[in-house]
């Protein structure tokens, strides 16, 4: 049996050494590091495996943050436990309807968009350059909403598990009430350039075909792949004109 002595690891060192790892942007390897102990150490595997998530999320709140508020922003946010929530039609409803009142009353000026059956991606912009406060508004009526929408479908054949999981999740999260179903981080990406946000807006509209739901992005209904084929019947977005 391995013990963090053997390797010369403590959790004191960890703490110790953290901020020189993340200043030397390289806080993978101790993630890696510290998870792969905790599958050979049977005494601590829990203290690892938290050392290492600390380390990481460091790390990523340090790297992904909504420097220019009036920048136009790619960000990306997935389901807890990459649960496949949006199976059916009434939870797309939720997110599509709050796109929609969002760009109608909180000041957002989308240009892309996917949602996926557990992430959602955006390209988007606060006009009122609070695009941190924007999205977390977001997220947070959503995620009500879903739950709610979810506890009252009588068709949701997965209705218990889902609530557990969702639950469970929450008691996990130290700011959340009861139920959590987004994770919390967003990895917000500041896009500058048209050939970097041409990329974007690609890589979002491809997202569906390279995990087999479609073979054409037009194909796939909650994508803005339609809207860039003047599609503009399941939701709309703002003119991307900007891009030339």
């Amino acid at each position: 049996m391995l013990t963090p002595c053997v390797l010369g690891i403590t959790e004191d060192s960890q703490d110790k050494k953290s901020n020189r790892i993340l200043s030397d942007n390289n806080a993978v390897q101790p993630f890696i590091r510290f998870s792969l102990l905790a599958l050979v150490c049977n005494e601590c595997p829990t203290k690892h495996f938290f050392n290492a998530n600390k380390l990481y999320i460091r790390y990523m709140s340090r790297k992904y943050k909504f420097h220019n508020k009036a920048g136009l922003y790619f960000v990306s946010f997935a389901t807890v436990y990459w649960l496949d929530i949006f199976t059916r039609q009434v939870y797309f409803n939720v997110l599509a309807n709050s796109v929609t009142y969002c760009r109608a009353h909180k000041d957002m000026q989308l240009y892309a968009y996917c949602f996926m059956p557990n992430h959602v991606h955006m390209v988007f912009r606060s006009s009122n350059e609070r695009p941190m406060e924007l999205l977390r508004d977001f997220k947070k009526y959503t995620s009500k909403k879903l739950v709610e929408t979810i506890a009252n479908n009588s068709q949701e054949s997965r209705k218990e598990w889902l609530l557990w999981l969702l639950e469970r999740a929450g008691k996990k999260s130290s700011n959340v009430s009861q139920y959590q179903l987004w994770q919390h981080h967003n990895q917000p990406i500041e896009l500058w350039t048209d050939k970097v946000i041409k990329q974007k807006i690609n890589y979002i509209h491809n997202n569906p075909v390279v995990v087999g739901l479609v073979t054409d992005p037009i194909h796939y209904k909650y994508s803005s792949a339609r809207n860039y084929q003047d599609d503009h019947s399941v939701l709309e977005i703002d003119d991307p004109g900007f891009m030339g």
